[in-house]
């Protein structure tokens, strides 16, 4: 009498002593190939130890710009592709709590009545039945899959995973929100750079068209010159008019990035231009490992290699515990009286025995889909380690192009100076004036956006790496 309790408990041990395992690969993080360090970044000094440099979120803050950071925050905060992207992470968020919510068993609460009246004609009606047949019941079930196979814990894992892979494709989504906020107000500010330099130089030609003026009036010029004065002063005016263009639709692009359609941004002084932050000395390229876009990729891939344990667990037979405990009576105010409990238990296995390979085929399916996912991440990072070098070798040239524009636009300006003294003097005409400063305009022009482009490869650097760095202490 004593052993049929143990062998009715036999496969519920057995069940739990099988639920450790779980088939399918376990994640194994590929090796990185990658190089160690990125040849075109400064290189540290010989012999001297220094801590790499720890990625920081604000990376904005390093040029020191007031509105620039006050832009971003804002931008944070009310962009609709950021909110949306947080909405998308809630998502994934509940998800996941749906897959976990799997690993624990169903408990609900059920009742029913029933009034059913026999048939006088059917075989086991008799004279003593009753006309109606009534029944009440309630109770509760309990329904639990035993996960001896990981198939459960698989799809928890694959749900974790993506939930990760959600909130690394909201943080991709808010550093490119970021880049495009500081690209868009570096861009702006250099704009008002030009502005000021093109206003400066269309009151110097207003002067020039009056004194070319006067000096054609009192004959000692012949008119050509004025038509020439005159054709410049129209070129700069057509020059300032598309640059305030320009400008407008980079503050109309901003106001859509920060979520703030009366957005105004107020102009700047040629000083206001910040310059570029330099990277450290001995930038190690493991850097671009926490970039959100290589995290999302791994997370997806993890996600992918537990979906080949779901699917494999499929090969293998399906345990499932029932059970029902409440009470049965014929009338409701005997529902819960002495006498009137019921209860129920089982185990239940399903087992598959000949699917025509479909289980097979989910299996490959799922392997596919998991080297799909090795050679998405292994993208990723290529392209992050192309991106950071592309990034450092333009922030470099292009500091060397900046002081040779800023060495042309100062000779521009001497040459005008003499262009001025020898028309003045008559040693030459208008034309030569006109032509220096033409050559002084496009040069200080050029100066400017030599920066702006060195201050977009600073943004273009951040962005591949995810982040900043630390400033040195």
């Amino acid at each position: 009498m004593m052993r049929r309790p143990l062998f009715r408990l036999t496969p519920l041990a057995l069940a739990v002593l099988l639920s450790g395992c779980a088939v399918g690969p376990d994640y194994l993080r590929p090796a990185n190939w990658l190089p160690a360090a990125f040849k075109e970044a400064p290189t540290a000094v010989a012999e001297t130890k220094t801590d790499n440099p720890a990625i920081v979120q604000q990376w904005w803050t390093l040029f020191n710009d007031t509105t620039l950071n006050e832009l971003v925050d804002l931008a944070l905060r009310q962009n609709a592709d950021l909110r949306s992207a947080v909405a998308r992470v809630e998502q994934a968020d509940a998800a996941a709590r749906e897959a976990g919510a799997s690993l624990f068993p169903n408990v609900d609460a059920q009742a029913a009545g029933s009034n059913t009246h026999l048939s006088e004609k059917t075989a086991t009606w008799s004279v003593n039945s009753p006309e109606v047949l009534r029944a009440r019941s309630a109770g509760l079930s309990l329904s639990y899959e035993l996960d001896v196979w990981g198939r459960v814990r698989r799809s928890n894992e694959a749900a974790r995973a993506s939930l990760l892979a959600s909130q690394y494709g909201r943080d991709s989504i808010r550093l490119s929100v970021a880049g495009l906020v500081a690209a868009n107000y570096l861009n702006l500010r250099a704009l008002d750079a030009q502005l000021a330099i093109t206003a400066e130089s269309l009151s110097s030609r207003e002067e020039s068209a009056k004194l070319v003026k006067t000096r054609v009036d009192a004959g000692l010029v012949s008119p050509l010159d004025q038509y020439q004065a005159d054709g410049a002063l129209a070129a700069l005016q057509a020059q300032q008019a598309e640059l305030r263009r320009s400008r407008a639709l980079l503050a109309h692009q901003l106001a859509l990035l920060t979520g703030k359609p009366d957005l105004e941004v107020a102009a700047g002084p040629l000083s206001a231009i910040p310059l570029p932050p330099q990277p450290p000395a001995g930038l190690p390229a493991d850097l671009i490992e926490a970039r959100p876009d290589v995290r999302q990729a791994e997370q997806q891939l993890i996600a992918a290699n537990a979906n080949i344990g779901v699917a494999k667990a499929a090969y293998y037979p399906k345990f499932s515990l029932t059970g029902v405990l409440g009470s049965e009576s014929k009338t409701l105010s005997d529902l819960f009286s002495s006498g009137a409990g019921t209860w129920s238990a089982g185990l239940s296995l399903l087992m598959p025995i000949f699917d025509f390979g479909k289980t097979g085929a989910r299996v490959d399916q799922a392997k596919a889909l998991n080297q799909q996912s090795l050679i998405a991440w292994q993208k990723t990072l290529e392209t992050a380690y192309k991106e950071v070098r592309d990034a450092l070798v333009s922030l470099n040239e292009l500091g060397t192009a900046e002081s040779a524009q800023e060495n042309r636009a100062d000779n521009a300006r001497k040459a005008l100076d003499l262009a001025r003294l020898r028309y003045d003097a008559g040693y030459s005409g208008y034309l030569e004036v006109l032509d220096a400063q033409r050559s002084a305009n496009e040069a200080q022009l050029a100066a400017i956006a030599t920066r702006q482009a060195r201050l977009n490869a600073a943004v273009d650097l951040f962005k591949a790496l995810g982040g900043g760095w630390r400033a040195a202490s």
